[in-house]
């Protein structure tokens, strides 16, 4: 039994989240390495105590889970604010859920939180003053992170494509926010139809959505681009009686495990591909070089920007 809980407690050390188990009378009874990192607080400075109240929102004001979540869905959070043994406040992404036996009795709490910051750190694509995207997009940048991280310890593959609407930028300038909408709505159902059934979609931007996908190659995620982008090209979008023809850009990037590439960088890279497809006129697919190693993973410019070292373009075909 002593092995087994060895064994549960080093796994439990290992996650970049920070996890915190409490008993019946919320004491602590396990406090993860990735915990101390993100409070400040020790594990022998809270164990078999309450949480210190600078903590509690952690435990008090995070989104409440009567059970593990089931299947492949986005495992929900809350933000919210807490503050660091040293005194400064920081936001994170908390969830908790109630831990029962096999009577369901209820037997105490588990709390799993990370940096906010970590998901206001990915490059996105850009939206207007006042708009805002869909309510679940921190569940759908918390799962980009998890299916990352997974990918990064010998899980699936992982490729995301960044992909750009050519005419909405005119849309909305001629039709308004409405048309935009709609074409938006049209262009997501499209794109829906050549998804894999393990992919995922999220808007990126106010013209763009991204897609997860876990495609073995470079080669196969952008096949699967420029099966993608020609899906967009027969989303049939009429407004008021005029017929749009829409075209998307597409960059795509695929992560390569030992690389010691971020998921920002590699997200860099799929924008940077997106942007060289639409500069090429649009209704393209352009496929990022793969990051081969840590070491000149990402060329940097003076001002400390990345760049792919090299790309590939493809017509999308008419």
């Amino acid at each position: 039994m002593a092995e087994r809980v060895e064994l549960l407690e080093a796994a439990l050390d290992s996650r970049p989240d920070g996890i915190a188990l409490f008993g019946k009378d919320d004491a602590v009874v396990f406090w993860n390495r990735a915990a101390e990192a993100i409070t400040g607080y020790a594990a022998a400075e809270v164990l078999a105590q309450t949480i210190p109240d600078p903590l509690a929102p952690l435990l008090e004001n995070t989104a409440l889970q009567e059970a593990l979540p089931q299947g492949p869905q986005p495992r929900r959070g809350m933000l919210v604010r807490a503050k660091h043994k040293f005194g400064h406040c920081f936001d994170a992404i908390a969830r908790r859920v109630l831990l029962r036996d096999a009577l369901g009795e209820r037997i105490g709490t588990a709390v799993v939180f990370h940096p906010a910051a970590s998901l206001e750190a990915l490059p996105h694509g850009e939206m207007p003053e006042g708009e805002r995207l869909e309510e679940n997009q921190a569940d759908f940048e918390e799962r980009l992170q998890e299916e990352f991280e997974d990918s990064e310890q010998g899980g699936a593959p992982f490729g995301v494509l960044w992909i750009n609407v050519d005419q909405a930028h005119e849309l909305h300038r001629t039709h308004g926010v409405a048309a935009c909408y709609a074409m938006l709505t049209k262009v997501r159902y499209a794109l829906a139809q050549g998804m894999r059934p393990v992919d995922e979609i999220g808007r990126w931007g106010a013209d763009e959505f991204l897609i997860v996908a876990h495609e073995r190659s470079d080669e196969m995620l952008a096949a699967h681009g420029q099966s993608l982008a020609g899906l967009a090209r027969t989303a049939d979008f009429r407004w008021w009686g005029d017929r749009v023809s829409l075209t998307v850009s597409i960059g795509v990037a695929q992560f390569r495990n030992g690389s010691g590439e971020t998921l920002a960088q590699l997200l860099e890279r799929a924008r940077q591909a997106m942007q060289t497809s639409a500069a090429m006129g649009g209704n393209r697919v352009t496929a990022s070089a793969p990051i081969v190693s840590a070491q000149g993973a990402l060329t940097q410019d003076e001002n400390g920007c990345g760049e792919p070292n090299e790309s590939r373009a493809a017509a999308g075909g008419e």
